[in-house]
């Protein structure tokens, strides 16, 4: 590439030398502008990886904390408008990838999405009963100067670019949006970007509360009054969701929705179904990141829902699996009990659901059920987030799926968990998020799970 504009001065040159000296790996660029570390134009193409191999001028430059960045402008603009943008990370010791300034997306992700639905669409059926569901768990965005959660909202808008490929018939974020541990005008903020960046007109979506969205870490690590108050996360997540035409639900209170793709039902459960009660000091009685749980008024709306489901095969969403693999409560309150309603609809049974001595009175269970008039319907599997991993069991028919957290879990991070660890996730890497597309083909007879990133590429199971 030819040099537009030289730099004035010898100071910029030596600083570039020296940053160009220390992005070298086994002497190789980790990506071919990563050179251009001098204050100055460039013409850049293809050659260079550019956005679908256009033209651009690249502008190095130090905004006014002295940090080197770039920024890439189409050369057809008069105007050089810049449309990426990347700074130097002295962490990392080069520059992180270029994020398109309007989408906030990287390009380069764009560009593995394409493939990835690409290969996705080989091993599905298209036609009626072959749904596919776009997912999303544990972003855990935060301002943060470490790499955990700290590009979550570009998680966010990355998956959202899925909207675009004509393949996804819904959309979930299984929760967690959040990390919980900003101060609460801050977490409230965050909250709003990634509602406006997740939500959609082309895709119906369904926006899950996870453990950490209370904001309850905060509180935790400063013994002060609830950074949040009641019901922020609902009324900044829930509105947009129940307004959508294809999302359905008894009241807009408890996180529970469903909605219908031919014989294929989605229903949306609040594992974070927990009372809001203050103490003398004006801090929460109940910690959300640890008492997970649902109560009665949840449970009897599901009930209803299920009460109408004859000729649906059904998929249940929280962010939190109920029971564990050895079907144990895997909740605070009452997610066994959970499980046993979901086995009593698929044995059309009647009865009343009771919750364990000892629970709490605001946590106890009183519902009738019937299932005795249902009509050629299942539940036939559970999906979850929660646990940073992926998991599978099936219990009682139901499969249970869980799926891997989007946050990076860089492999020194203490909260890292053994899979993410072994996944050795890195920065700018396509192992840096994880996101997936589940199929649900009902003539077929079987789920396939496809993983990009830090998830497996490809799982089936049977129905």
């Amino acid at each position: 590439m030819n040099l537009f504009k030289h730099t004035k001065g010898i100071v910029d040159r030596i600083v570039g030398a020296k940053k160009r000296s220390a992005m070298y790996k086994d002497s190789e660029l980790l990506d071919p502008m990563q050179k251009y570390t001098t204050v100055g134009e460039y013409h850049v193409g293809a050659v260079d990886g550019t956005p679908h191999g256009k033209d651009y001028v690249l502008t190095v430059y130090q905004d006014e904390d002295g940090v080197l960045r770039q920024a890439l402008s189409p050369e057809s603009t008069t105007k050089l408008a810049p449309e990426y943008l990347r700074k130097y990370n002295a962490k990392l010791g080069h520059f992180r990838a270029f994020h398109n300034k309007k989408t906030g997306r990287r390009y380069w992700v764009e560009n593995y999405l394409d493939n990835f639905t690409t290969e996705v669409k080989k091993h599905i059926r298209p036609g009626t009963n072959s749904v596919n569901i776009g997912v999303i768990t544990d972003t855990h965005f935060k301002d943060s100067s470490d790499f955990y959660g700290f590009n979550g909202l570009q998680h966010v808008q990355e998956f959202s670019y899925l909207d675009q490929s004509g393949l996804v018939d819904l959309k979930v974020h299984l929760g967690d949006w959040i990390d919980g541990s900003d101060a609460g005008l801050v977490s409230e903020s965050e909250l709003v970007k990634l509602n406006k960046s997740f939500k959609s007109d082309q895709v119906p979506y369904l926006s899950i509360k996870g453990n950490h969205d209370e904001n309850d870490k905060f509180d935790e690590h400063h013994d002060l009054k609830a950074s949040f108050p009641e019901n922020e996360f609902e009324n900044i997540m829930w509105p947009d969701m129940y307004r959508q035409r294809g999302i359905h639900y008894v009241s807009r209170q408890h996180g529970v929705a469903y909605f219908d793709l031919d014989d294929v039902r989605v229903i949306s459960v609040n594992t974070s179904d927990v009372p809001y009660e203050l103490n003398n000091r004006g801090q929460k009685r109940y910690d959300n990141k640890i008492v997970l749980a649902v109560r009665e008024d949840q449970i009897e709306e599901i009930i209803e829902i299920l009460a109408n489901s004859s000729n649906k095969k059904i998929i249940f969403m929280s962010h939190a699996n109920p029971i564990n693999r050895k079907g144990s409560n895997a909740l605070k309150y009452n997610g066994r009990s959970l499980h046993e309603l979901l086995v009593a609809f698929n044995q059309r049974e009647k009865g009343r659901m009771h919750a364990s001595n000892g629970v709490p009175t605001e946590f106890r269970l009183s519902n009738d059920f019937d299932f005795t008039n249902i009509k050629n319907a299942r539940i036939i599997a559970y999906f979850c987030g929660h646990r940073h991993r992926e998991d599978q069991y099936r219990i009682n028919g139901i499969q249970y799926i869980l799926f891997n957290c989007s946050a990076l879990m860089g492999p020194n991070h203490s909260l890292t968990t053994k899979y993410n660890k072994n996944l050795d996730r890195r920065i700018d890497q396509n192992n840096e998020f994880a996101g997936y597309i589940v199929n649900v083909d009902l003539k077929r007879h079987r789920i396939q799970s496809f993983g990009y990133g830090a998830a497996s590429r490809r799982r089936v199971y049977f129905i």
